[in-house]
């Protein structure tokens, strides 16, 4: 895709708040360090739903990173501060099925790039 402007994260993230509000979203529960996150962190599951609907263009880090594994799509990894710490989120909305998809849900594993924030 080449350079990723601001607008390009908006767009995505207007798409996919949309897709995500009519069709919702599947964690990947099954990844051991998203459920152990949950844990660390002191919340509920559904409180990931919160953050993620608050995802803003200033949260981009990296994307789309083209999914090679599962090819379903683009995924996009975001950050955001939960409970002062910092949460590595990575979202995709596959064209496959109607859900979208998150990926990653956890603490970050090194410091997290933010090239929109200011």
């Amino acid at each position: 895709m080449g350079i990723v402007k601001r607008d390009d994260v908006q767009l995505f993230l207007d798409q996919f708040h949309t897709k995500m509000r009519v069709f919702g979203i599947i964690y990947r529960d099954d990844r051991g360090k998203n459920q152990e996150a949950l844990e660390k962190l002191e919340i509920i599951p559904s409180y990931r739903r919160v953050v993620i609907e608050s995802l803003r263009t200033e949260d981009y880090v990296e994307g789309p990173v083209v999914d090679t594994l599962n090819k379903l799509g683009e995924m996009w990894v975001f950050g955001r501060d939960v409970k002062n710490r910092e949460v590595y989120i990575k979202i995709m909305m596959p064209s496959t099925i109607c859900q979208t998809i998150c990926i990653s849900f956890h603490l970050a594993e090194y410091p997290l790039e933010y090239p929109f924030k200011k």
